[in-house]
């Protein structure tokens, strides 16, 4: 049994969720929000610092993955979005977490079985993976595809020994 925490980052909006891996698939364990108000950047980057910090602490992941940066609108909300990419990295990597970081893409395809499958169809198919009876918030549903991405991934590395070679050299780009 593995504790698994994907996060959805972002500067005012940081989704996660926390998944249980067994041998048997993946169930729900948590999920939210980590909302840091309209303050300075700096002040929302401690935000989302201290609730990964605070969310590991309460729930003992032993294993994140994070969506990577994508081409954002402009280059600002990029960098904003980059910079609370690494508040959330930085968390984890101070918890001793092991760090993959997925595409939206990867997720995609991972949980809905297409890399253009569209946010609905991806919160369905978190809702049908995990068994929800109600739909989470839509940061919380991408935190939880990014964690689903992650368990399955994980699972077809570790026959091949990956997943030891990976505690040990840090990060994975997958």
């Amino acid at each position: 049994m593995t504790l698994i925490l994907g996060i959805d980052p972002g500067s005012r909006i940081t989704g996660f969720g926390v998944v249980r891996q067994t041998a048997r698939g993946c169930e729900y364990v948590a999920s939210g929000c980590i909302r840091t108000g309209g303050g300075e950047l700096p002040e929302r980057l401690q935000i989302v610092f201290r609730g990964v910090s605070e969310i590991i602490r309460e729930h003992g992941p032993v294993t994140m993955g994070i969506e990577r940066v994508f081409m954002a609108r402009n280059a600002d909300s990029a960098l904003k979005l980059g910079q609370a990419r690494g508040a959330a990295i930085v968390a984890a990597a101070e918890a001793g977490l092991e760090i993959a970081e997925y595409t939206a893409s990867q997720v995609k395809q991972a949980v809905a079985g297409t890399g253009g499958a569209n946010k609905e169809q991806v919160m369905m198919m978190v809702m049908h993976l995990l068994k929800l009876t109600q739909k989470p918030q839509i940061d919380a549903s991408d935190a939880l595809a990014i964690a689903l991405c992650h368990a399955h991934t994980r699972s077809s590395l570790i026959p091949h020994g990956l997943a030891t070679a990976r505690r040990r050299g840090g990060r994975l780009r997958l």
